[in-house]
């Protein structure tokens, strides 16, 4: 080669006589160390290393879509204020969002931000900008606060900014990342990761030089000269250092990589390189940038790192960089906002990012929400410190503790002491009944069915026991103590079908107790009695237990207990109660309930702090889907009678014993209660479908039972299918999923 030529001859007369050769290493050299400037962390890092970039916008673009709130002295959202509308518009080319973009990337490229404040009238600020960090120099004595802060504009100081040494207030605000070495300026995550930043950027430069340059790889000069008399002879030292001097100018650095050499003479040229798939700079490249996403607090898979699922999905990734990263800075900024600016306005204003309302964090406000309905629900926690647990304010009347048996409050003081309905004469007077239970019905079965008592509205006891006022608990905890509760729940079960051995105990329990307590509510055969919290207790029980009182009837029995509803709440009449028997607890249950209306989905309210559900997506929809049950008198609207009623639960226990073992055949009081409803309303609302034979709407809606029935033993309509939501999961017909 021709460095080489002209080395030797300009050389040669010095060349000493050695008994062996030498080697130089061509590659083999350590990396220099440098100084890095705000330059080099602007440029070498975030221009032009995507990872860098990747990350400071992911934090800086996420920090600024957070919304800000201004509050003052009292705690109050502030909407109209000079610091709402400074914060909103902090100078003529910023408004909020890119201000803090711009913000929080200049603190995470160089460790430091700097607001300056310009001064308006009633030495108020009047606008904000912020001054690029390479341009401030701090001067200071070492002391706690520095003397000044220096503006530089092409070298020259162009504004000065003093800091008053007393409470280190002054026009130009820093804001700055802890640095463990200097008392003044910031450090910026950039220092940290610069290795894996240098890293990165010279394997992508060398696999582009490499490939430019044919991917030759790197490797050994050997130099093995002889004499005129063939004797091996070696370098001087000023021979050796031009040499590699010469060598490392030309071909070392990623700029020189692949660039061929041409050997003459007595070099040769020996590999020692790896190759590039041996060096595997992909692998490389994603280390490192797992490195640099790491010192940033940037979940890797984030930046595009393949293989880099430390989270489950996307989602996860982006909800631990808000909670590890964003929000951690977002308080920092907060913190010295407050400190800075807002003690300018002199009102004791607060202000506030707003991380409520950050979309990532939705699934963990709902896992929260859940968790405190659950804690409520099970009597963990009042409503009162789930309310302060998800930021609102208390309410009066819910701090005392819920129990899920029928979520009344057992640290309440309770209403005037009602009866006391399981006594140990009804314990004896059950076990002495028992035993002679069913004493009618052909088939002799323990059922409801062959029960001599006639079973109570359910719906209206169920709206009792799921009412969540504080009165409607007062209404149900009238009628006795836990062992009332438990009997309705079992009632519901054995209405549902259940034949486990407590149920079927409870079935004859029911029986005694019904014998011994028929007459509880007999003085409201008096007109002229009030029915009061106090003198309803046995009323109450007899809807626990599913029980009609003979004398004042079943009607009698509603009209006493929503007389006294309307003396607690100003219930006015069985209208409105009726909105608040389809107010549920859980949306499954407001779901079911809108199948039985004719409606679809479910809407929510909050009531006191507790969400309660109901029917149908909106209450516009819900009011028109029970508008026949809201007017009795209206002659073209249904209310179902108790001889409906009677009869949709005949046709359900003579279906069940049949079909009843099978889950895809059984029936269900509510399904057939929805499709007759159904059939009423196609009745009044699709006349043309009506069958000329037909005489009226309950003759229609019974018709429409008994075909659901017939699907639900066969498997298959006899005409047009219908109704297949009501049906039960695995049945061939239902849309259940």
């Amino acid at each position: 080669m021709a460095i080489f030529d002209r080395f030797l001859r300009r050389n040669r007369n010095k060349l000493e006589t050695k008994n062996s050769s030498m080697v130089g290493y061509f590659g083999v050299n350590a990396m220099p160390s440098k100084t890095m400037t705000y330059d080099d962390l602007a440029s070498e890092g975030y221009m032009k290393n995507a990872i860098v970039y990747r990350c400071v916008n992911e934090i800086s673009k996420g920090a600024a879509s957070v919304p800000f709130r201004i509050l003052n002295a009292d705690g109050d959202n502030l909407e109209s204020h000079p610091a709402v509308s400074l914060i909103s518009r902090p100078n003529p080319l910023q408004s909020y969002s890119e201000f803090m973009n711009s913000l929080f990337g200049f603190l995470l490229l160089s460790g430091n931000s700097y607001v300056l404040r310009i001064e308006g009238m009633g030495n108020l600020p009047k606008e904000l900008h912020l001054l690029r960090p390479d341009r401030i120099n701090i001067k200071g004595n070492g002391g706690a606060f520095p003397d000044r802060y220096e503006y530089m504009l092409n070298g020259r100081v162009s504004d000065t900014y003093d800091v008053d040494q007393e409470n280190g207030f002054s026009d130009l605000k820093q804001i700055k990342l802890w640095n463990p070495l200097d008392d003044y300026y910031g450090m910026s995550p950039l220092n940290a990761a610069a290795v894996e930043v240098d890293q990165h950027n010279l394997s992508s430069k060398h696999n582009i030089n490499l490939l430019n340059n044919g991917a030759r790889p790197s490797g050994a000069v050997i130099f093995k000269p002889k004499d005129d008399e063939g004797f091996a002879v070696n370098l001087t030292d000023s021979q050796r250092q031009q040499l590699l001097t010469d060598l490392n100018n030309r071909f070392t650095g990623s700029q020189n990589a692949g660039r061929p050499l041409l050997l003459e003479g007595d070099f040769d040229w020996k590999e020692m390189g790896l190759s590039p798939k041996d060096m595997d700079f992909i692998n490389l490249k994603h280390m490192s940038a797992t490195d640099i996403a790491m010192c940033f607090g940037v979940p890797s898979q984030l930046v595009g790192v393949p293989d880099a699922q430390t989270y489950a999905n996307v989602a996860e990734a982006r909800l631990a960089l808000y909670e590890e990263t964003i929000i951690p800075m977002l308080i920092k900024v907060q913190s010295d906002i407050n400190e800075w600016l807002m003690p300018q306005f002199k009102e004791g204003l607060e202000f506030l990012f707003d991380t409520n309302e950050i979309p990532a964090l939705s699934e963990r406000r709902k896992r929260i929400y859940e968790n405190v309905i659950g804690a409520v629900r099970e009597g963990i926690m009042t409503r009162n410190e789930a309310r302060e647990r998800l930021g609102l304010d208390s309410v009066e009347g819910a701090d005392g503790l819920l129990v899920n048996a029928s979520l009344f409050a057992l640290n309440e003081e309770s209403p005037d002491q009602p009866l006391q309905m399981d006594d140990e004469e009804d314990i004896k007077f059950y076990d002495s009944k028992q035993t002679d239970f069913p004493n009618r019905g052909d088939d002799k079965k323990i059922s409801l069915r062959n029960s001599e008592y006639p079973q109570f509205d359910f719906n209206f006891s169920k709206n009792l026991a799921d009412d969540m006022t504080a009165n409607g608990r007062k209404i149900w905890r009238a009628g006795g103590n836990i062992r009332g509760t438990e009997a309705f729940r079992l009632w519901e079960k054995a209405r549902e079908g259940s034949q486990t051995p407590t149920v079927l105990d409870w079935i004859k329990e029911r029986e005694a107790w019904a014998a011994r307590h028929l007459g509880d509510g007999d003085q409201f055969t008096d007109p002229d009695l009030k029915p009061t919290l106090s003198n309803i207790a046995g009323i109450v029980a007899q809807m626990k237990w599913g029980v009609i009182n003979p004398k004042i009837g079943e009607q009698g029995m509603k009209d006493a207990v929503l007389s006294v509803i309307k003396e607690l709440e100003g219930k006015v009449d069985e209208e409105k109660y009726q909105l608040r028997r389809d107010v549920f607890t859980t949306s499954d249950e407001a779901l079911e309930r809108a199948q039985e209306i004719g409606c679809v989905g479910f809407h929510s309210h909050d009531e006191d702090g507790t969400m309660i559900y109901m029917p149908c997506r909106t209450h516009a929809e819900y009011e028109e889907a029970v508008g026949e049950e809201l007017k009795q008198k209206d002659p073209s609207k249904f209310i179902m009678s108790e001889k409906i009623k009677t009869g949709l639960r005949n046709k359900v226990d003579d279906h069940n014993e049949k079909y009843g073992d099978q889950p895809t055949k059984r029936a269900t009081f509510r399904m057939l209660a929805a499709s007759f409803r159904r059939g009423i309303g196609a009745y009044y609302n699709n006349p043309q479908s009506v069958r000329p034979n037909v005489t009226g709407p309950d003759q229609w809606a019974f018709a429409r039972v008994n075909a659901l029935l017939y699907s639900l033993r066969t498997g298959r309509f006899q005409g047009a299918a219908f109704d297949t939501d009501l049906l039960p999961k695995g049945h061939p017909k239902s849309t259940k999923k």
